[in-house]
């Protein structure tokens, strides 16, 4: 009995994390981990997480919480991010004259959705390469932060709203660049530093799973800013 118990304790926290963990910010973390999102170009400094402990009896690096590492994840920001996408897409809809209480629920939906499609994209990545220890919370995580970029292009929208569509095409594309570097440096951190990879580095199929994640933000971020 005990030792199904210890077995479930395991499977358990294999899939999962403490949920605490992810909302351990400040102000300073949040600014400048939306800087890293929004801008990733710009962040000179290393990608790895800080390791805290080994934990002895499973053999496995616990890292530092959020508020004492930019590079952990969190998800305090992608809730956050999701919750305004919700609302600046109420708000558009009524600037658009077709707002209604089905018309939010249809955008809520679409953000779950997207959400549950970019975690299954990076599980099922990480899984094609011999992954499979990535925490699940983990991977919520770094699916959720695309919510940003579609925060900024929504408010983009709203914006430029009667001026050429041009201008708010040049903050989704610049969005979905973004996001799409973003994503690959943290699944690079994540395969090689974080978890076992059966491909070395320099591997084909792990270049082309990387183009997969960058291209595959384009039509997601266009569809999530897609309000009517």
């Amino acid at each position: 009995m005990e030792s199904s118990s210890k077995y479930v304790q395991s499977n358990m926290s294999r899939y999962f994390s403490d949920p605490q963990y992810y909302f351990q910010v400040n102000d300073d973390y949040v600014m400048n981990k939306l800087k890293v999102i929004l801008f990733p170009f710009t962040h000179k400094g290393q990608w790895t997480r800080i390791t805290e402990s080994v934990h002895v009896n499973q053999g496995k690096l616990s890292y530092k919480p959020p508020i004492y590492d930019i590079n952990a994840p969190d998800l305090y920001i992608p809730v956050m991010s999701f919750v305004t996408y919700v609302f600046l897409s109420g708000l558009l809809l009524g600037l658009l004259g077709r707002f209604s209480p089905e018309a939010l629920h249809r955008q809520f939906t679409k953000g779950v959705l997207g959400w549950i499609l970019q975690v299954l994209l990076l599980k099922g990545i990480l899984h094609s390469l011999g992954n499979d220890e990535t925490p699940l919370l983990d991977i919520v995580s770094y699916s959720g932060y695309a919510f940003t970029g579609v925060v900024v292009s929504v408010l983009g929208r709203i914006v430029f709203l009667g001026n050429p569509s041009y201008y708010y095409y040049t903050v989704v594309g610049w969005e979905c660049l973004c996001m799409a570097v973003f994503l690959v440096k943290i699944m690079k951190r994540v395969v090689f530093t974080e978890g076992v990879c059966r491909y070395k580095m320099y591997s084909t199929k792990i270049h082309y799973l990387l183009l997969l994640v960058a291209v595959a933000q384009i039509p997601l971020l266009f569809w999530l800013c897609n309000i009517y």
